[in-house]
């Protein structure tokens, strides 16, 4: 066994770099798993500042110099950031408080709708199972409800929270911006100076990160606000937390999609049955699917992620588990740079005879 170790020492730790680069990746998970939500505001601003980024970096090629560049797409984020804040979120928030309100009654149109099953299909479907269905829902009903009321109640101290992190991140994010090069150059300070691994996967990696990050913020914005204005033409209720659903979908490759659906589906059916207008908006939100993934995907990520889709499964499951939305959010880029890691990573397939005769 002591063998077996030392042979897969000798050939995958043979370097310096490698073992400071395994030390690295088990310490950043370590953090995430530990204070991550700690470190939520940082990680955020982080990423808020990569978006911003990309707009500077445009604005000095123009011929602006770098602090006004910096300025200039600061201003956009507030704009952006407080817009979001302070009026999309409060109108999904009474929608949502609306949809609780509404469900009572859409129980009691769904209990109206199996009330009849035993009667069409007596062999399929009893009237006491229908009963068992009916009283099971009002039950989940009745502790949703409750949850909602001890979440908001519990909630409350959260408010002082948000309020700081509504002026804590806009500042990181300005000094993530204003001094980018001097917080890299430190870090780099503790690094050794000869890294041609590191700097090689840095390099390859922070790239590939920060277009993920501004393509997905741009595939959410235009799958949401597109999905919105179609709802809100069609006369769907709850258009806004709707449209917030299917735009925050997209995170979440494949699985996301499929799960929206079923509420945008369910409040259509309540609203309208199965009716033209309720097979218009199918069609409509079909399409919208259709061109996110055929269309929107290929131009914002030109160049393809080459993983395969259990791969990415495993990626969102795993990195959503030690790390939440977050890890969600960035689970294709993270699989990426597992991806990267390995086949960057130095090997020994033939040790040296001195090294191959150790114990």
């Amino acid at each position: 066994m002591l063998e077996i170790f030392n042979k897969w020492y000798r050939r995958y730790l043979f370097e310096e770099e490698s073992v400071l680069l395994l030390v690295l990746l088990a310490a950043a998970v370590l953090l995430l798993i530990t204070i991550g939500d700690i470190l939520t505001p940082v990680l955020a601003a982080i990423v808020l500042a990569y978006l911003a980024q990309g707009l500077s970096n445009q604005l000095q090629t123009l011929g602006l110099p770098k602090l006004l560049a910096v300025l200039v797409a600061f201003l956009v984020f507030i704009g952006v950031f407080f817009g979001v804040s302070l009026g999309l979120l409060p109108l999904v928030w009474r929608q949502t408080v609306s949809l609780v309100g509404e469900m009572p009654r859409m129980l009691d149109e769904l209990r109206q709708l199996l009330v009849v099953l035993p009667e069409r299909y007596p062999d399929v479907v009893s009237k006491q199972q229908v009963s068992e269905i009916v009283g099971l829902a009002q039950a989940e009903l009745a502790s949703f409800g409750q949850r909602i009321v001890t979440t908001t109640l519990a909630s409350i101290p959260g408010i002082l929270t948000v309020l700081v992190y509504l002026i804590l991140i806009p500042l990181l994010v300005f000094f993530f911006m204003k001094d980018r090069d001097q917080i890299l150059d430190w870090l780099g300070g503790f690094l050794p100076d000869n890294r041609p691994l590191l700097r090689r996967i840095w390099t390859e990696m922070n790239q590939q990160f920060a277009n993920y990050a501004r393509g997905k913020v741009l595939e959410v914005l235009i799958v949401g606000g597109v999905s919105y204005f179609a709802f809100v033409w069609l006369g769907l209720n709850y258009a806004a937390l709707l449209g917030l659903l299917v735009g925050l979908s997209v995170i979440i490759p494949y699985i996301g999609a499929a799960l929206v659906t079923i509420p945008v589906v369910v409040v259509a059916v309540f609203q309208w049955g199965f009716s033209a207008d309720f097979y218009w908006l199918f069609g409509v939100y079909l399409v919208i699917q259709a061109l996110d993934g055929n269309v929107l995907v290929p131009l914002l990520f030109s160049e393809a992620v080459n993983l395969h889709p259990v791969a990415i499964i495993l990626a969102v499951l795993f990195f959503g588990g030690i790390w939440g939305m977050w890890g969600v959010f960035f689970a294709i880029p993270l699989a990426t740079l597992v991806k990267a890691i390995i086949n960057a990573w130095p090997t020994r397939d033939d040790p040296p005879p001195e090294l191959a005769e150790q114990p």
